[in-house]
């Protein structure tokens, strides 16, 4: 057989984009205050660096222009003039918000005109921001999530995956840990408060804590939780899981209780970061203490005296702090 009537040789090859991603969080802290600014004026943030540019984003309170006027706008701006024109791809949401989608927008970004930047005019009408959840102590915060595109490049491609005759399911190990764990199937200890006999008692952990920490050793996902309930779960939850040494529970805990600090819950929450070793929530709440309002507000609680009692540690950094009151 002739070398023309065989099977014909193959070759490909690929263009990639090289990108660099990340994402900036503005916080908006005394929304209030920052109405009377005057349509078309804008706030800038602090500049920070991604894909090798610096970049700031530029909050409109009474937006960008006349025609939107009834609206928060916000951009993303380059903060510097660079040599070339940047390409790059922003999606702008609310801090709060769960989502897992990649930005959209492709946008060139002149880099000559100071001016020149991109985002979202109508971002929302200051009427709905303040009968919605993201406004809370009278602040909000703003993801920026945005994809630089650098250089491209050229490769090869490899040889043709051969076709696949077998397909592998993903593992579904964690759902059948939840099916028996509902269904009670095969269950050889059983775990029950009150005095019955034949089974492990668990006095010191409510039923529904001691249920999600089960749930979450199964499945490694948390059960849904009453809206209402949800900052006291976290705070029972964290220290079940602390007393278990379940590391990762622990941390999301610490990450849900973050959203929750206010003046109502700051001694309570703090109390529970000091006892348990929470750093980051302890930041937390120190950061939410930064304000001279909130500071007074916990030194004029009654949970301020349990504080002293429980955590003598962390009085020597709210005496600190309130000497700059």
């Amino acid at each position: 057989m002739s070398a023309a009537a065989g099977k014909p040789s193959r070759s490909a090859s690929a263009i990639v984009a090289s990108t660099v991603s990340g994402y900036h969080l503005l916080k908006v802290d005394g929304y209030s205050r920052t109405k009377g600014v005057p349509t078309g004026e804008r706030i800038k943030s602090r500049p920070f660096t991604l894909g090798g540019h610096r970049w700031h984003i530029e909050y409109y309170p009474n937006g960008q222009k006349p025609e939107y006027a009834e609206y928060i706008s916000v951009f993303l701006n380059l903060d510097a003039s660079v040599a070339t024109a940047v390409k790059a791809q922003q999606k702008f949401s609310f801090a709060d918000e769960e989502t897992n989608q990649a930005p959209s927008l492709i946008s060139t970004v002149n880099s000559y005109s100071s001016q020149q930047g991109w985002g979202v005019a109508t971002f929302i009408k200051r009427a709905d921001l303040e009968k919605s959840e993201h406004l809370k102590d009278d602040s909000f915060t703003i993801r920026c999530d945005i994809i630089v595109i650098g250089d491209y490049r050229a490769e090869d491609l490899l040889e043709e995956t051969p076709p696949a005759f077998v397909t592998v399911a993903p593992s579904d190990l964690h759902q059948h840990l939840g099916d028996l764990l509902n269904t009670e199937k095969g269950a050889d200890v059983v775990f029950e408060e009150g005095d019955a006999a034949g089974v492990v008692h668990r006095d010191e952990m409510e039923a529904e804590v001691f249920k999600a920490l089960l749930c979450f050793a199964y499945t490694d996902s948390l059960p849904v939780t009453e809206k209402e309930d949800e900052d006291v779960m976290y705070q029972h939850l964290l220290v079940a899981a602390d007393r278990y040494n379940m590391e990762r529970l622990k941390s999301i805990c610490e990450e849900k209780l973050c959203k929750f600090i206010n003046a109502a819950t700051i001694a309570t929450i703090l109390t529970l970061a000091e006892q348990h070793h929470c750093e980051g929530l302890k930041k937390a709440c120190l950061n939410f203490l930064r304000f001279p309002a909130n500071l007074r507000a916990l030194l004029d609680s009654d949970g301020f005296d349990h504080l002293s009692r429980s955590c003598p540690s962390v009085i020597k950094n709210l005496i600190a702090m309130s000497a700059l009151v």
